[in-house]
């Protein structure tokens, strides 16, 4: 049976009851940690950037949201950098699964074996994971680094 649920909308809409609490967001966009979903740890520092407004993905976008999105992928790759270890930050627009604009940022540790870098980095089995509560405590010391 089809449905208008949107779980980005859903999200953006808990606020900062929302898993890991919010990083940034404004009128534009929104930014936080990749959700456990209830499952397992996930890869520690694995953020989203999204758009507010349900849009489809990149092409779609209006200029101003455009420019909102690249500045807040800008500062969070950033934040991950300065304030959390990584060496380098991996981006990703996928656009399948949720139709609705998500760039996927995955910090890259400087242990991170060569054979899990860009899209296999949650691959890497002895990868550093956060739980809800450790990612609530990420996002909170990332949030000033924004």
């Amino acid at each position: 049976m089809a449905t208008d649920r949107c779980f980005v909308c859903e999200k953006h809409a808990q606020g900062d009851a929302a898993e890991g609490g919010v990083l940034y967001q404004d009128d534009l966009v929104y930014a936080g940690h990749l959700h456990t979903m209830g499952g397992p740890p996930v890869y520690r520092g694995y953020l989203m950037v999204e758009t507010k407004r349900h849009v489809a993905g990149l092409g779609d976008l209006l200029d101003d949201e455009a420019a909102a999105v690249g500045r807040l992928v800008n500062r969070a790759a950033r934040a991950l950098k300065d304030c959390a270890g990584s060496d380098h930050v991996f981006a990703f627009v996928y656009g399948t699964g949720v139709p609705h604009l998500h760039v996927h940022l995955a910090p890259c540790y400087p242990d991170t074996p060569r054979e899990f870098w860009g899209p296999r980095i949650r691959e890497w089995p002895d990868a550093p994971t956060v739980d809800p509560v450790s990612m609530r405590q990420l996002v909170a010391d990332l949030r000033p680094c924004i």
